[in-house]
């Protein structure tokens, strides 16, 4: 006779084989296999990882106190654990870095599936380690001629006290998964990393949540979420500070390849995105500061698409958001919603001009044209910058369907104004004219774009501006511009002194704002509706 089990005992049996399972999933103490605190464990560390995975999976912890370690391959079904007080310290000597011909950082993982890092420790990659803090790193990648201040601009010979520094040999990434599905990392810290902290290539199903990454704000390239090619991506409540970029979303492989992209790489791999695209991302409840920018979505070849940003602070950066179609394939269907930006213009050789957000069409290649970028959405965003809003596109990649909603812009005079203000930069781009170029700043710059909406944008300048900071909005080349409920003004001390400046451009419609359609503050030159 078959037994009838009442709810209650179908309760309790459920409760005894979770915590039997919990149980079953064995851990495996480093120090079980020869870690041992302020000694290299590399190979400790190793061994339990290899042990775990050869049993089916389970947790390898790390226990507290400093363990210094070189490169580490994490495997499918083991999750590393990070007991309170952990450090796992990064080798001060290159050597230690090395695997096979290159050098790695410390953990890796390549075409696995189930891997987590997880617990309340600290990873400390020793990056300052492999840096000379005493001399500048990089040369001029743009033409001092066209810029503003001309040989003034970034002078030779000048220390720049916002970096970057030199590098000098250094590991590789600090945590790097290719080809993977099913990564957590949660928790942990990551700080000073000599270059990306964490990368995930080719990767799905990824969630990062409650992680802090501290890097040195010098060090170059020092990323910070770095996401190439990867897809379903889920990170929330992250606190980040990086020597470059925050958080990314890239189309490129392992490397920045030219065009066109190739799947061959991921086919011959079992795990990780199988797509063309690098989609699907979503990131909310964080906040960042960036050398360059806190958020930046673009490069490479795979196509990028479907991302949302919620409920982001961007403090003390050189540029808050930054979407860069330079490469072949298009960028679309972006929704940044609820976010804090605050900029300034940086010195030194960094990407960005101190662009609370910053679009731009603008090919890496000579013999290529730029890709597109399509549908985006800007809600509800507060901004103080050094420099206004760049929309760049061009006459064959053209900017389409862009819309800013509630937008709250004060453009600040900084130390920097003089030295390096008035000027554009939309590195990396082919053409020396579109690296780094003298250009007036208005509150908005918008141009070769069609369906440009502006609802409820509110502008104010610092006083004392110089005088090519200009005009409220600027348009060239449009098709379809709606400005909806703005209150602003050009810059006190402009030449110019329309507030909307418009040219080369047809359909252009004023609402409910401080001006109207045929107001003399605005300027019109080759403009029909």
């Amino acid at each position: 006779m078959r037994k009838q089990f009442s709810k209650k005992s179908l309760l309790l049996i459920a409760a005894v084989l979770l915590i039997t399972g919990s149980i079953s999933a064995r851990e495996y103490d480093i120090t079980d296999y020869g870690a041992e605190k302020g000694r290299n464990s590399t190979s400790a560390i190793q061994k339990a990882v290899d042990e775990c995975f050869a049993a089916g999976g389970g947790r390898v912890v790390i226990p507290a106190g400093t363990f210094i370690t070189g490169p580490v391959i994490l495997k499918s079904n083991v999750n590393v654990f990070l007991e309170s007080g952990a450090v796992l310290k990064g080798s001060e000597n290159i050597e230690d870095y090395r695997s096979g011909n290159t050098r790695r950082g410390i953990f890796f993982c390549e075409d696995a599936c189930n891997i987590s890092i997880t617990g309340d420790g600290t990873i400390d990659a020793s990056g300052s380690h492999f840096y000379d803090f005493t001399k500048n790193h990089g040369s001029p990648d743009f033409d001092r001629s066209l810029t503003r201040q001309k040989d003034d601009y970034m002078k030779d010979g000048t220390f720049f006290s916002d970096g970057p520094v030199k590098r000098l040999a250094m590991p590789g990434m600090t945590i790097v998964f290719f080809h993977c599905t099913g990564i957590t990392l949660s928790g942990i810290t990551v700080k000073d990393t000599p270059i990306w902290a964490i990368r995930f290539g080719y990767c799905e199903d990824v969630l990062v949540t409650g992680i802090t990454i501290r890097n040195n704000i010098l060090i170059p390239n020092s990323d910070g979420i770095h996401c190439t090619a990867s897809r379903n991506i889920r990170i929330s409540d992250c606190d980040i500070v990086a020597g470059d970029d925050a958080i990314i979303m890239t189309g490129f492989d392992k490397n920045e390849n030219t065009p066109p992209y190739s799947m061959e790489e991921q086919e011959k791999k079992t795990y990780g995105n199988k797509s063309i695209y690098a989609e699907n991302m979503s990131v909310t409840n964080c906040q960042l500061r960036s050398s360059s920018a806190g958020i930046r979505i673009g490069y490479g070849q795979h196509p990028i698409r479907h991302c949302i940003f919620s409920n982001i602070t961007i403090y003390e950066s050189n540029r808050g958001i930054g979407i860069f179609a330079h490469d072949t394939t298009d960028i679309e269907d972006l929704i940044f919603d609820n976010i804090i930006i605050e900029t300034r213009l940086y010195n030194g050789h960094w990407w960005g001009h101190g662009e609370p957000i910053h679009l731009s069409c603008a090919s890496r290649f000579p013999e290529h044209n730029a890709g597109q970028i399509k549908n985006v959405i800007f809600s509800n965003i507060i901004a103080t910058g050094g420099q206004g809003i760049i929309v760049y596109g061009q006459k064959e990649s053209r900017i389409e369907n862009l819309t800013f909603n509630n937008i709250r812009l004060f453009i600040k005079n900084g130390r920097e104004t003089l030295s390096y203000g008035g000027n554009f930069d939309l590195r990396p781009a082919a053409g020396k004219n579109l690296q780094i170029f003298e250009h007036a700043i208005p509150g908005i710059y918008a141009q070769y774009i069609n369906n440009l909406s502006v609802n409820g944008f509110n502008l104010s300048w610092d006083q004392d501006l110089p005088d090519y900071y200009t005009n409220a909005i600027e348009a060239d080349n449009f098709i379809n511009l709606r400005i909806d409920n703005f209150q602003g003004s050009a810059s006190s001390n402009s030449k110019e002194k329309a507030v909307i400046k418009l040219s080369n451009g047809e359909k252009f419609f004023i609402l409910n704002s401080i001006i109207k359609e045929n107001d003399a503050s605005i300027s019109r030159k080759n403009v029909k509706n």
